[in-house]
């Protein structure tokens, strides 16, 4: 179809290439890329909605912040304050949950401390070694061989974390975590209604203290490991494991009705699993 404008032809092909064009300018303006030279450890804080939040580390001293959002609603910002880059979602008015959205990829020298909070979507961190506060409502977390002191905090979001090192605490409602691989000689989580998972080795004076409510708890271990036992639930211990009676029996608290104390190989780490009434299971590695 041909249309006619002051004694011009416009072609329907080229009216609809227009059309796209001015399409398209919007959304190219809702991308950003700001970089921050900065000194030994930064800190990066973030404050998002609903989005994607990946963080990598690198060997140069600097911050890269990509962000991109889908409302004109909403805005994105990037600012530095001395050695602190503030990366933080603004609303301009009242926006439906589409609106929301704000999707980051942040990289960051490898020393990094970084404090995270946002309501849903996906945090993923990889390679930073650095504290870390991560605190969400249902958006999930996934950390790839970080360390540091890392405190994560969901109400119903969950943690994987893979070969995460240092002083690890997890705290949530329903969320589910599962420890893989961690290479961490303090373990602390704690949910209500979600499952705990712990596959790696128990580390020479480490402790482990693995609570839930209602939720499952399953432990990995195997022969090479040491650790002192303690394991407590009103609901099932279904154990491979094979301990030596503790040098002082520890009574056996009323709350719980099955419970297992003992000692395997030395007795090296600290072990404590607790469920109200949720399944205990700790099982050989492998099997």
């Amino acid at each position: 179809m041909n249309l006619a404008y002051n004694g011009k032809t416009l072609t329907g092909l080229a009216a609809a290439a227009l059309l796209l064009v001015g399409l398209a300018t919007p959304a190219a303006a809702h991308r950003i890329e700001k970089r921050f030279p900065v000194e030994v450890r930064p800190v990066v804080v973030v404050r998002n909605f609903h989005g994607r939040i990946n963080v990598k580390s690198w060997t140069r001293a600097e911050v890269v912040v990509v962000a991109e959002h889908k409302s004109e609603k909403a805005e994105v910002d990037a600012e530095q304050a001395g050695n602190r880059i503030d990366i933080i979602t603004h609303l301009l008015e009242n926006v439906s949950p589409q609106e929301l959205e704000a999707n980051y990829e942040i990289t960051v020298p490898e020393e990094t401390e970084l404090q995270v909070k946002t309501d849903s979507g996906w945090v993923v961190i990889e390679r930073v070694a650095g504290d870390m506060m991560i605190d969400t409502v249902t958006a999930n977390v996934d950390l790839k061989e970080v360390a540091g002191y890392l405190v994560i905090k969901t109400v119903g979001g969950s943690l994987m974390c893979f070969r995460c090192a240092g002083r690890i605490d997890f705290n949530s409602i329903s969320g589910n975590v599962k420890f893989d691989q961690p290479v961490s000689s303090n373990v602390r989580a704690s949910t209500s209604t979600g499952s705990i998972f712990f596959d790696g080795n128990f580390l020479r004076g480490g402790q482990y203290v693995l609570k839930t409510y209602s939720g499952p708890i399953e432990v990995r271990f195997s022969d090479s490991d040491s650790f002192d036992l303690s394991a407590g639930t009103r609901g099932m211990v279904d154990s491979q494991v094979k301990l030596k009676e503790p040098a002082h029996r520890r009574g056996t608290p009323s709350r719980f009705s099955n419970s297992l104390f003992g000692t395997f190989n030395d007795g090296t780490a600290r072990v404590e699993l607790t469920s109200y009434n949720g399944t205990i299971r700790i099982l050989r590695r492998g099997q």
